[in-house]
């Protein structure tokens, strides 16, 4: 029998090792999404049971290419095609969703998002209603990907989500939560993403329970623009490489791996892009797994805390009136703007750090924050923008 060691005995080995009495104040970390994160973890205090997805195995989404048909089983469209057999397909366009010709052989679903993120604040009911006509197996899409990349933290982007859902459900009644994928893009903090897939699942079932209902979401998770860079295009794939892991391991139904290559992007880069997903899936089997984070303390831990802090603040939206209504006013775009200002002030004061951006970085700085940003207007930024 192996003697148990208490946390204090580690204390004590760590303050012995560092040569200080205060190792939280030097091992402990401030972040962007206002969670707390201890240097080390001997436990969580509420273990979560096993947070499982619909997909037995997740799905490796490539965009659609013909020389792809006989190897690729999930393909993105963003236009018809024809003679396709036994594929999901993920349909990412509006007027191709709304024409597409359907094969009974095949599984569809929609990435068509039919709110507008403006201050119109409109949800587009009549999209929406010939969308949920076709015989798709998924047919709206709430997509954060979006609120990501445009700067939102993990709270937000998790409260927005709920409050996109409650807005459906407003309009078409609790039965619409099975028919909806959740888009999402997954940025490079790789154990925060991890949880904020497992998050997801719990605020989202959270939500049906209030229905009645015990829901599990649909995820399609993508790599996220954000971080990347037009410079050294090969950072941008070890990027994305983790982040489709932690999509993978947090438990996503489907992901999908955006061009490596910024502006430059061509039938080679979309292939290598595509073959992250199947080195991953192969060499590691991540994508078998329903919840492989489940039982990391530190993991659980943030986990929940995500969660907490985001059904608070969907519970603070809905009081002021939905999202809908707080995009019409503005409040929407206005924190997502404070949060993309923080977070791309971090990026130039090295507290973020992005190799090749602002951590041995070639170019000098060329716009401001506030250039970059408008508190009117959510829109996607990459943070080396302020360098390029």
């Amino acid at each position: 029998m192996f003697k148990k060691t208490s946390l204090q005995d580690w204390e004590s080995v760590v303050q012995k090792q560092m040569k200080t009495e205060n190792i939280y104040d030097i091992l402990s970390k401030e972040n962007l999404e206002g969670i707390v994160v201890k240097p080390y973890y001997d436990s969580v205090a509420k273990p979560l049971s096993n947070l499982p997805k619909i997909e037995e195995s997740t799905h490796l989404v490539s965009l659609y290419h013909e020389s792809a048909e006989e190897n690729v089983f999930a393909f993105l469209l963003n236009n018809n095609v024809e003679d396709l057999q036994e594929k999901v397909l993920f349909v990412n366009d509006k007027d191709l969703a709304e024409h597409i010709s359907i094969d009974e052989n095949n599984r569809y679903f929609s990435l068509v998002d039919i709110f507008t993120e403006d201050k119109t604040g409109e949800l587009n009911q009549q999209l929406a209603k010939e969308l949920l006509a076709k015989n798709f197996e998924r047919n709206l899409c709430v997509d954060i990907s979006l609120h990501h990349n445009s700067g939102a933290n993990i709270v937000q982007q998790l409260a927005i989500a709920l409050g996109k859902t409650k807005e459906l459900t407003e309009v078409f009644g609790a039965e619409i939560l099975n028919k909806i994928v959740f888009r999402s893009a997954i940025g490079g903090n790789y154990f925060f993403e991890i949880a904020k897939v497992r998050a997801l699942k719990l605020v989202f079932n959270q939500l049906s329970k209030e229905y009645g209902l015990d829901e599990i979401p649909f995820i399609f998770a993508e790599t996220s623009s954000r971080n990347k860079s037009k410079n050294d295009a090969e950072n941008n794939l070890i990027r994305s490489t983790l982040e489709l892991s932690a999509a993978m391991i947090g438990g996503a139904d489907a992901v999908f791996s955006n061009d490596y290559k910024i502006g430059d992007s061509n039938s080679v880069s979309e292939e290598i892009s595509f073959k992250q997903q199947i080195v991953l899936a192969y060499e590691s089997i991540i994508n078998v797994f329903d919840d492989a984070g489940n039982g990391s303390y530190y993991v659980e831990d943030i986990t929940q805390q995500f969660a907490q802090k985001s059904w608070q603040l969907f519970l603070e939206m809905e009081e002021e009136g939905g999202y809908c209504e707080l995009l019409k006013s503005g409040r929407v775009q206005q924190k997502i703007y404070d949060q993309a200002i923080k977070e791309q002030n971090w990026v130039e004061e090295g507290k973020v750090k992005i190799i090749g951006v602002n951590l041995y970085p070639k170019l000098e700085k060329t716009k401001s924050a506030e250039e970059l940003y408008s508190p009117n207007e959510i829109k996607a930024v990459r943070l080396a923008e302020m360098f390029e």
